[in-house]
């Protein structure tokens, strides 16, 4: 039994835990869910797939990482493949609160990193702050986006924000995980540092220009990456090693066995993200080894 959700089989109904746990206890559950495993659930449930991932909330909560605020929040975002993919917060302990990741960031993150390129609907178990409002707002959907609350009727992203400000009020006309390709490449063979590049290569920031990634090696070996996601209100952006560590929450995996970290960016942009990527990691880890690359525009 996964410890994560022990606690979760007690307040199903009984004939329904025999499912959950086939999915939720699997080793390979890593945050996402399939149509085919949707389906299974369904079945078991009886419920219709709005009001199953309402039911999944809780699970999705149970990813969070709160040693601030000790008060969790998940999400589940379903791409266009049909998959859903579990979001939940991430806060970090004596490092400044901006370094924050939310829920509806995390499950978006998440997706996007699997090779989602759109959002269909959102569903959460609270309601989205203005932060993630306008992060929402980014995306390449965001005008068709849907938003989902328990014991509330779905709505669409532009009613919760109404007269919002996006990337097209800024003459952008490519939005948040949009398919895109900046072209870069280093000499350096460095196989984190190349990993770190292509998640650079994938990222979002159309504002600064400041393409930039992460790429993490644990200590079993497992690599993950993220790009940057940049936001017209410049605020609500999310860093590339916070998209990276959300792809470790998701597969549970512990953030002090991090072995190295690689930042890839461009050089004498307008921005950096190398002295807060810096300040996080010695947060969760002083012993962790890091690696960074500038490159040429």
């Amino acid at each position: 039994m996964n410890p994560r959700f022990k606690h979760l089989y007690n307040d199903l109904p009984a004939d329904y835990v025999d499912t959950f746990k086939a999915i939720f206890d699997s080793a390979s559950f890593a945050g996402v869910l399939t149509p085919q495993q949707v389906k299974q659930l369904q079945q078991c449930t009886a419920l219709d797939e709005q009001q199953l991932k309402v039911t999944l909330l809780p699970f999705a909560a149970a990813f969070s990482i709160t040693p601030i605020s000790k008060f969790n929040v998940g999400a589940i975002v379903k791409g266009a493949t049909n998959n859903l993919y579990f979001g939940a917060n991430l806060e970090f302990s004596n490092v400044q609160l901006g370094q924050t990741v939310h829920a509806e960031q995390s499950a978006i993150s998440h997706a996007w990193m699997k090779g989602e390129q759109e959002i269909v609907d959102i569903t959460i178990n609270f309601s989205p702050c203005g932060h993630c409002r306008q992060f929402m707002n980014e995306l390449s959907s965001a005008q068709q986006l849907t938003v989902q609350l328990p014991s509330m009727d779905a709505k669409s992203l532009q009613e919760y924000l109404p007269e919002s400000f996006g990337p097209k009020d800024l003459g952008i006309e490519s939005g948040l995980m949009s398919p895109i390709d900046h072209g870069f490449s280093s000499a350096n063979d460095d196989a984190l540092v190349t990993d770190a590049i292509i998640a650079l290569n994938k990222s979002h920031a159309p504002y600064t220009k400041n393409y930039s990634g992460v790429a993490i090696e644990m200590l079993d070996g497992t690599t993950v990456h993220g790009s940057y996601a940049e936001n017209a209100a410049f605020n609500p952006s999310l860093p590339p090693l916070q998209v990276a560590l959300v792809q470790l929450q998701m597969q549970g995996m512990d953030f002090s066995h991090i072995k190295q970290v690689a930042l890839a960016e461009i050089n004498d942009a307008s921005m950096s993200h190398l002295a807060d990527t810096q300040n996080t990691l010695e947060a969760i880890n002083p012993d962790i080894a890091f690696t960074y690359i500038a490159l040429d525009a």
